[in-house]
């Protein structure tokens, strides 16, 4: 029965949703704080606090730490979590693998690719140009995963990170290939690559922000779709379903998220299959509900390990994308070795 009420979207939201709900919000809180709290500048929690909030006179000083490096950081942790842990939840809906994930499938490879060779051959250097070059070779990587996915359907999670793997392998070999021929190129493009959200500007993301709330919108408006494909192509088509403009959909909305999250902090790997698999252990049927729940995620786990990049090495800091990948590829290895996706797709 609740099945068939989650597939009409009548479905209401439980008390046991509602608790992770409020603690979610009040952990992104805490966590916005925080990143407000530690880096650049001797300003803790209540100088944060009072910059925003209260009618002081700041110094010039304390304008430049609060304005030009945390706040941007905050809002840019907050556009990448969004944006990877959604792009991750809907290609696992699309192609019903809970091991999907734009890092793990060459989705981000694809973009780096496509910003390679903007940067190379076409001179690019606005934060415009960076959107449509990493979305150009974003748009080529989800294009693989969805066909791929299309044809094994739900037969073997492990052989879509197998083709993410290959995929990652060719994209990452011609980038290399075209930077180690031009060293001006690769010397912009080191750091970068590593993903980090330190040379985040409110500038970059004012300009990306409008694309990542169209998806935002995208997602939800495929929520109810995607949740009746998963009882399998057939069904999905005699409720009325147009399969094939749903993919579309989810082609648009994940390439547009992984393009808005690369142009401002590079590839960050891990994040959207982390949000997305805690995700769907609070709600594993509904993707209306998995992905509000996703997103909480992702900005929580991508905020976390900002500010553990920034404490860790002070005064230096580590890329974010080295740090998720150090705590994401053990939990990914855990939870192939115990088959917990498969506990995933039986509830599909």
């Amino acid at each position: 029965m609740s099945s068939l009420v989650d597939i009409h979207g009548v479905a209401s939201v439980s008390k046991h949703h509602l608790v992770w709900l409020g603690a979610g919000v009040v952990c992104v809180c805490f966590f916005s704080l925080l990143s407000l709290s530690v880096g650049a500048g001797e300003y803790g929690a209540a100088d944060a606090l009072a910059y925003y909030f209260s009618a002081i006179n700041p110094s010039e000083h304390m304008i430049m730490v609060m304005d030009t490096l945390r706040l941007p950081r905050t809002l840019c942790a907050l556009m990448v979590g969004v944006s990877l842990s959604l792009a991750a939840s809907l290609l696992q809906s699309a192609t019903r693998n809970p091991l999907a994930e734009p890092g793990l499938l060459g989705v981000n490879a694809g973009a780096v690719l496509g910003l390679v060779t903007g940067l190379t051959y076409f001179g690019v250097e606005s934060a415009q140009g960076y959107l449509v070059w990493s979305g150009l070779g974003a748009l080529t990587g989800n294009i693989v995963v969805l066909l791929v996915g299309h044809v094994m359907g739900k037969s073997s999670p492990l052989k879509l990170i197998l083709v993410g793997v290959a995929m990652n392998a060719t994209f990452g070999g011609i980038s290399s290939f075209i930077l180690l021929s031009h060293q001006v190129v690769l010397d912009q493009f080191r750091f970068w690559n590593l993903g980090s959200l330190a040379a985040a500007d409110m500038a970059s993301m004012a300009m990306v922000s409008p694309f990542m709330l169209a998806a935002v919108v995208l997602t939800f408006l495929l929520a109810r779709q995607l949740t009746m494909m998963q009882l399998g192509e057939q069904q999905a088509r005699s409720l009325g379903i147009n399969t094939h403009w749903v993919r579309i959909g989810v082609l648009l909305a994940s390439t547009l998220f992984t393009a808005c999250a690369i142009s401002v902090a590079g590839p960050i790997s891990f994040v959207g299959f982390l949000a997305a698999y805690c995700a769907r252990m609070v709600e594993p049927v509904r993707l209306s509900l998995q992905v509000v729940f996703s997103a909480l995620f992702g900005v929580c786990f991508i905020m976390a390990a900002d500010i553990l990049a920034r404490w860790m090495i002070q005064p230096y800091e580590m890329p974010n994308g080295v740090l998720l990948a150090m705590i994401g590829a053990p939990v990914l290895i855990g939870v192939v070795r115990r088959g917990g996706f498969r506990s995933l797709l039986a509830v599909k």
